[in-house]
């Protein structure tokens, strides 16, 4: 089922439709499921605002309660965030990490320093770096004479601490924004069984200079595979040192455990250094971040641009288009941030642009105000979601999404939603109506929140919007599963 499209001037009389319906709908009854389930959850409907409504427009709500309260909206408020930037980057926007030799390179030497300019990549994963090394070695540098110096000015975001939002630091959801954004700055450690040495094999991805870890654990062979995580008893809580004193259980066979690193501001250089002489290269410096004075003069002789380096390699990263899916599908935190960033720093005149929390919302409101006027603008943090001051109402969620609906963008956004007992965080969700709705789910303490799009049995298309802001948030779930599941079946 195709999204519809319209005039500009019918697009304005369906969002201020919904607005208008919706502010005198507040006292509409709920569906029978949806009530009861609520109840179930102890979650009065106070704490509650639900929105399903035609993706035209062109209709009143089917239901709306509480629909113009603005509430806080957790992971999904990533839909404004990839939303904007699929409208104003467009699907097929690049970011580029930039290698430049800044010196002379002879007999397979650089004399002089390598610098890597970050460019906000939000999906520059291990492999993608490793291959970008792997071309500055068959450029002609095997060894740097010199150091690796890191450029990443493109982002200014402040330092905090990693665990402030939520006291889980080592949490991966928890890591920060950065120009050089290396694996989503966290650490794979992969456990493979070996019966014949009585030990499981250790592997940390990526290789980390400086990071001495254990390469193997006890096994212990037992019949069924338990809380493997907490046999092992790891401590990774030291950023030079990753050991573990327990065991692994032969029964749970190969094991992945992504965990955050304990040092992130140190994460790209290590990582970096690490990879380098993994792949057989030589340093005789170590890996820096640049300082404000060599980056001043580093752009000064246009070495940056690459205008005036001997060499320059541009690694581009993976189209928008398939970074807005990884951000809507996995509700991943980071990237949503850098799509934010990186809205605020496109916005910049200027020669050396930068993304930073402020310009990212100033970016984000002033698109806000251009294309949806009618409805009230949210109230943005980080544009991940992953905050407590983030708000929006479900009546503006609709109104942003009937105009994706009708955007040149519409499907790449479409595609981009978990799909009902199919995939995503919504696989094991509404499966009686699999594959008939589109939802982005959000969950924080006391939040639970879905958005998105529904096929209805009528052959509609419906937008449903339900937000829980309550203790007992996590427990009414399925309450927003019934309000999914009325909207695709009832006609």
């Amino acid at each position: 089922m195709g999204f519809l499209h319209f005039s500009r001037g019918l697009k304005a009389i369906a969002f201020l439709s919904v607005f208008c319906t919706a502010a005198h709908a507040q006292k509409s009854p709920l569906p029978p499921a949806v009530e009861k389930a609520l109840a179930r959850a102890q979650v009065p409907r106070e704490a509650v605002t639900l929105l399903v409504v035609d993706a035209t427009g062109a209709q009143p709500p089917r239901l709306s309660h509480r629909s113009t309260v603005p509430m806080n909206p957790a992971s999904v408020m990533k839909l404004v965030t990839t939303y904007a930037a699929l409208d104003v980057l467009g699907p097929q926007f690049t970011w580029t990490t930039r290698v430049i030799m800044d010196g002379s390179v002879a007999d397979g030497m650089l004399r002089g320093n390598l610098v890597i300019r970050g460019g906000g990549d939000p999906k520059l994963v291990v492999e993608r770096l490793q291959a970008l090394l792997m071309q500055v070695q068959a450029s002609g540098v095997k060894v740097i004479r010199g150091d690796i110096v890191l450029d990443r000015s493109a982002f200014q975001v402040p330092l905090l601490d990693a665990g402030e939002f939520d006291g889980e630091p080592l949490r991966p959801y928890n890591a920060r924004p950065d120009a050089l954004l290396i694996n989503f700055k966290s650490l794979v450690m992969s456990f493979s069984p070996d019966l014949a040495q009585g030990r499981a094999l250790v592997r940390v991805d990526p290789p980390m200079a400086g990071l001495v870890i254990d390469d193997s654990v006890p096994l212990v062979r037992v019949a069924r595979c338990g809380d493997w995580r907490s046999e092992l008893r790891a401590s990774v809580e030291n950023p030079n040192r990753l050991q573990f004193a327990g065991s692994y259980s032969s029964a749970c066979g190969d094991r992945v455990w992504p965990t955050a690193y304990a040092e992130p501001d140190s994460y790209a250089a290590r990582a970096i250094e690490g990879s380098w002489r993994t792949l057989g290269g030589l340093l005789t410096g170590s890996v820096r971040d640049a300082t404000a004075a060599e980056l001043a003069l580093l752009r000064a002789r246009g070495t940056l641009s690459g205008d005036k380096a001997q060499l320059r390699l541009d690694s581009p990263s993976l189209p928008l288009r398939d970074i807005v899916r990884d951000v809507n599908k996995f509700s991943n935190n980071v990237m949503a941030q850098h799509l934010f960033l990186t809205l605020g720093r496109q916005a910049q005149p200027g020669p050396n642009p930068q993304g930073t929390p402020e310009t990212g919302r100033a970016a984000l409101g002033a698109w806000w105000r251009k294309s949806i006027p009618q409805l009230p603008a949210p109230v943005v943090d980080n544009g991940s979601g992953l905050s407590r001051i983030e708000r929006v109402s479900a009546a503006s969620l609709a109104g942003m999404l009937q105009h994706a609906a009708q955007s040149r963008v519409a499907q790449d956004l479409l595609d981009s939603l978990p799909i009902a007992g199919t995939d995503a965080t919504m696989r094991e969700r509404a499966k009686v109506v699999a594959g008939q709705a589109f939802v982005k789910t959000g969950s924080l303490r006391d939040v639970t929140a879905v958005a998105g799009y529904a096929n209805g049995a009528s052959g509609a298309r419906y937008i449903v919007v339900g937000i829980v802001n309550h203790p007992n948030a996590g427990a009414a779930r399925p309450a927003l599963d019934a309000l999914i599941q009325w909207a695709v079946q009832e006609r």
